[in-house]
C-alpha cells in the first residue's frame, strides 16, 4: 500500500476527525469501576460510610496499672525479704508535683500582694500594655545586713558631751591612731632598691683573690696517702652462727611476744576499768567542741558587724570617729563648725553593709 494522500484541514470533515474524546473515555471507565465496586462514594449516604464505635475499651490509666502489676524478678527477690521495702517511682513524681504546686501557690500569693500594694485610683496606664512584662519567677529579696543603716555614735561624739564620755571617745580615737603608727613602725621593712657597698675599680678587679677550694683538695689527698694499706687488704670475716645461738634468738623472740601480749591484756583490762573516766572525757570534749563552735559563731557575727565581707579588690577601711577636740567644744549647736561629712558617711555605710564594693582611697580632698 502506498502512502495516504494528504487532505486539506480547512473543511468541517477534518475538524470532526481531530476532536479529542479522552474525557468521555475516562468517565466511562470510572463509571464501570464504581459499578463493579458497589456504587460511587459520592452518592452513598453518610451512615454507610461512618459509624460510632460503642465497644468498651480500657482507659489509659487502667492500661498503665495493668502494666505495673507485672513484677520483675529483682522486685520478686526483694519481696521475699520482709525487712526490705520496695521504693516506688510514683513517690518521686508526687514530690515533683508537690513542688510545682507549692511554686504556683507562691506565685499566686506574690501576685495578690502586688495587686494589694498597687494604687487602685491611679490614672496611669502602661503604654505598651502587658506585653513586655516578665512572666518568670519573682525576684528574691536579699537578706538584711546585720549592720544597721544608721549607726548611733557614742555619747562622747556629741556637740555637748559630758567630760567622761568625751575623754573616753578621745582615748579611743587616739588609740586607733597610735595603733596605725605602731603598725607602720613595727611592720616588715620594704626591700631596698639599692644595696650600699664600696665601688671597686676596674684595675683592682683582677687582684681579687677567689677561693677555688685548692686547700681542701690538698687535705683530702694527704689523708688518702696516710691511710694504712694493711687495713685495706685485710679481708672482712663473717662470724658463723651456731645452732645454740639460733635457739637463743628464737626463745628470746617468743619471750618478747608473750610479754607484749601480757602487756596488751593488762592495758585492755585497765581501759575496761576506766570506762567511766573515758565517758567523762568524751563528754568534756563534746562540751568543749560546742563551746568552741559557739565562740566561732559569735566571733563571726562580731566580725561581720565590724567590717563587711570581701567584695572587691580593696579592703574596707572604717572612717575615723568624728570626735570634737577640747578646744572645739562650744556647748551650743549654733556655734558648731559645719563640715560636709553626710555624703561620705552614707557612702561608708553602704560599703560597711556590703551593698557596694569598697573603693580605693583617692588623693583628692
Amino acid at each position: 500500500m502506498g502512502k495516504k494522500a494528504k487532505t486539506s484541514r480547512k473543511g468541517k470533515k477534518a475538524w470532526r476527525a481531530n476532536i479529542s474524546t479522552e474525557d468521555i473515555d475516562d468517565y466511562f471507565e470510572k463509571s464501570t469501576k464504581d459499578a463493579l465496586s458497589g456504587g460511587s462514594l459520592t452518592s452513598a449516604p453518610t451512615e454507610s460510610l461512618f459509624f460510632i464505635d460503642k465497644s468498651k475499651d480500657l482507659s489509659v490509666k487502667r492500661k498503665i496499672e495493668k502494666k505495673r502489676e507485672k513484677v520483675l524478678r529483682v522486685d520478686s527477690v526483694l519481696q521475699k525479704n520482709p525487712f526490705v521495702q520496695a521504693v516506688l517511682s510514683s513517690k518521686q513524681k508526687d514530690s515533683k508535683k508537690k513542688k510545682k504546686e507549692a511554686l504556683k501557690a507562691k506565685d499566686v500569693v506574690l501576685q495578690d500582694v502586688t495587686r494589694d500594694n498597687s494604687a487602685p485610683d491611679s490614672s496611669m496606664v502602661p503604654i505598651w500594655g502587658n506585653e513586655g512584662q516578665h512572666s518568670g519567677k519573682a525576684r528574691q529579696v536579699s537578706k538584711n545586713s546585720i549592720i544597721p543603716a544608721v549607726e548611733v555614735e557614742p555619747p562622747g561624739c556629741s556637740y555637748n558631751p559630758s567630760f567622761e564620755s568625751h575623754q573616753d571617745s578621745l582615748a579611743e580615737a587616739v588609740a586607733e591612731e597610735m595603733q596605725k603608727a605602731y603598725k607602720i613602725e613595727l611592720g616588715p621593712q620594704p626591700v631596698p632598691l639599692t644595696v650600699v657597698g664600696e665601688v671597686i675599680d676596674e684595675d683592682n678587679k683582677y687582684f681579687i683573690e677567689a677561693d677555688d677550694g685548692s686547700d681542701e683538695e690538698m687535705n683530702e689527698e694527704n689523708l688518702s696517702e696516710n691511710k694504712d694499706p694493711a687495713t685495706e687488704k685485710r679481708p672482712s670475716k663473717t662470724k658463723r652462727v651456731t645452732r645454740v645461738e639460733l635457739n637463743k634468738r628464737a626463745r628470746r623472740k617468743e619471750l618478747q611476744r608473750k610479754e607484749a601480749e601480757a602487756k596488751k591484756a593488762e592495758e585492755f583490762s585497765k581501759d575496761i576499768d576506766s570506762l567511766p573516766d573515758i565517758l567523762q572525757e568524751i563528754a568534756k570534749e563534746d562540751e568543749e567542741k560546742q563551746k568552741k563552735h559557739l565562740r566561732k559563731v559569735i566571733a563571726k557575727q562580731e566580725r561581720l558587724k565590724a567590717c563587711p565581707p570581701r567584695l572587691g579588690k580593696y579592703k574596707f577601711q572604717p572612717a575615723p570617729p568624728q570626735v570634737l577636740l577640747s578646744e572645739e567644744l562650744t556647748g551650743s549647736l549654733r556655734k558648731l563648725k559645719g563640715c560636709s561629712t553626710l555624703a561620705r558617711d552614707r557612702f561608708k555605710s553602704l560599703e560597711k553593709r556590703g551593698l557596694i564594693p569598697p573603693s580605693a582611697k583617692s588623693g583628692r580632698k
